[in-house]
């Protein structure tokens, strides 16, 4: 019996004739453990991406940062993170909602190097000095699509209040979108992730030109977005997810600004031969002004997108 990868993930894996070679190198690839050299890559990040679900069961995504060894690794299966957690970040808020045991889903994801690995896990403690995670998937991404920048610069200024957005956002936040290269999403197996292997949290980058989420606004006042899905390495962790629980979390970061836009939608999954990815029907928002302290350089855009 294949334990590396749940049914959604499953379903589009057999979809594209990969299912059989998934389920004969997912326990290679998809470990239980982080090896050295992802250890190694999150002890000198300046940020880490965190996914988690809330009561509700809607997912969220949100970034910490910190001076680099502020996400430390004392051994192969556990990981602690020691940052300042903000009280108005809803992913942090959902994880204090459940306590020990929620799922947790990390990203450690190097901008100017385009490295990243991913491991997903339980929540081992939580308080407002930290957290910690024990593994419970760990594995590696390859880095396309990532557009490469460097940090320049920490701001010590406390963070603003956050500002509730209703699902028709304002124009601040569509322009965000409209000029954003980078977003983040999280997705969940099932609205209350049991304790399987495959099932739990996921939170994965995706990356185009400015102007690659194309928005539509509906009828009746929302939003709705198109994110087109480029050729990945084909675990569909996040396009499996969104096929057994069709809710996401977005992450859209203001690099220049220090700005975190945490948005909520409903998902549908579009795969034919014609058309590939997601339509995002937004559902609600969270800016959070003054909530990513480094600022960044002018993006370079990924080779994908330079040609």
């Amino acid at each position: 019996m294949d334990t590396t990868w749940h049914p959604g993930e499953q379903a589009l894996q057999a979809t594209v004739g990969v299912r059989e070679r998934m389920a004969e190198i997912g326990p290679q690839i998809v470990r239980d453990h982080m090896p050295d050299q992802h250890r190694e890559l999150f002890g000198k990040l300046p940020t880490l991406l965190l996914g988690a679900i809330d009561a509700a069961g809607q997912p969220w995504a949100t970034m910490l940062a910190g001076r680099p060894g502020f996400v430390a690794t004392p051994d192969a299966r556990t990981m602690t993170v020691t940052a300042t957690l903000d009280g108005q970040d809803p992913a942090l808020a959902a994880l204090r909602a459940h306590g020990p045991g929620a799922p947790v889903a990390l990203l450690g994801l190097e901008p100017h190097t385009r490295r990243r690995n991913r491991m997903n896990g339980r929540l081992l403690a939580l308080s407002g000095e930290g957290l910690s995670v024990g593994v419970v998937q760990s594995f590696g991404n390859c880095p396309k699509y990532i557009q490469a920048r460097d940090p320049l610069a920490w701001d010590d200024t406390l963070p603003a209040l956050a500002q509730p957005l209703s699902a028709a956002l304002d124009d601040r936040a569509l322009a965000s979108i409209e000029a954003a290269d980078t977003l983040f999403i999280a997705s969940a197996s099932a609205p209350a992730p049991g304790a399987g292997r495959a099932d739990g949290v996921d939170v994965s980058h995706r990356g185009g030109p400015p102007g690659f989420l194309r928005m539509e606004h509906r009828l009746d006042g929302g939003v709705a977005l198109w994110m087109p899905e480029f050729p990945g390495n084909r675990f569909f962790m996040t396009l499996g997810n969104l096929l057994r629980h069709p809710r996401a979390g977005l992450l859209i970061p203001d690099y220049a600004r220090g700005e975190l836009l945490h948005l909520s939608a409903e998902a549908d999954v579009t795969w034919n031969d014609d058309v590939k990815g997601l339509t995002l029907r937004l559902t609600g928002g969270l800016r959070r002004p003054g909530a990513f302290p480094w600022r960044w350089s002018e993006a370079r855009l990924a080779p994908q997108f330079s040609v």
